[in-house]
């Protein structure tokens, strides 16, 4: 089997899937987002090795508090390491474990989406990072573009992979109405969505710049709210509504 470079392991998590979970940050990152709360895993390099079978003895150490939760891979991306969490998962769903891959879809490749079946055929769900729908803005904001991001999302779509979308607010310069509606209309097209998170932009990763000798790119820029966070969940999912209306019209 092979290893995974791993960044660090949290026993105990709460919000990255259904239940309490067992969630492994992976090592590297292609994204630079402004508002990354761990820079400490954007290379390949660092953190420790670890094989899938000493990730589930972990797991299986605190397997009573994991009742109704499970094993969720996060990072950095996980997609970067595609052959160890696909064994992660695979060897996890043998145990009976329900598995969660929390990604941004980066390094999905469009022309080659068959590589990641397997991957897919193994994992209960995804949460899926979507940054920004506007592509100048994703640019921007994260270094790169987002087409495989959405492509990624149609694939999942077409695949019937059950997906949380999880996107981070941060002002209405930075998120402005328009484009959370306009999100919020590509969501309605894909029929495997379960759920849409909100997060507030909040700035307790900066002391990881700090230590890295690295300036905070939003610095100046005042956490977000929780009710920010809220309108900005309504005007997506008023999107959502716009989108299904009319393509049950059709």
């Amino acid at each position: 089997m092979s290893e995974g470079r791993i960044h660090s392991l949290e026993s105990f998590g709460t919000v990255d899937g259904p239940g309490v979970r067992l969630v492994v940050f992976v090592q590297g990152c292609p994204m630079r987002c402004r508002y990354c709360h761990n820079p400490d895993t954007w290379r390949s390099e660092g953190g420790q090795t670890m094989s899938a079978a000493e990730i589930l003895r972990t797991y299986k150490r605190n397997e009573a508090f994991y009742r109704g939760g499970g094993i969720t891979v996060s990072g950095g991306e996980p997609l970067g390491q595609l052959k160890f969490v696909t064994e992660l998962f695979a060897a996890a769903k043998q145990a009976g474990i329900h598995t969660c891959l929390d990604t941004s879809g980066i390094l999905f490749d469009p022309s080659h989406p068959e590589a990641f079946d397997s991957l897919l055929e193994v994992t209960d769900l995804v949460l899926l990072d979507i940054k920004q729908i506007d592509p100048a803005q994703h640019r921007w904001l994260t270094g790169q573009d987002n087409e495989r991001i959405l492509a990624f999302a149609r694939y999942l779509n077409a695949k019937q992979v059950p997906v949380w979308i999880r996107h981070v607010y941060v002002n209405a310069s930075l998120n402005p109405p328009e484009q959370l509606f306009a999100l919020g209309e590509f969501l309605g097209t894909l029929h495997n969505v379960k759920g849409v998170d909100v997060l507030p932009y909040h700035t307790m990763g900066k002391v990881k710049y700090e230590q890295l000798g690295l300036d905070y790119p939003l610095e100046g820029i005042p956490q977000a709210t929780m009710e920010q966070a809220r309108q900005a969940r309504s005007t997506i999912l008023q999107g959502m509504r716009k989108a299904r209306r009319e393509e049950k019209a059709e």
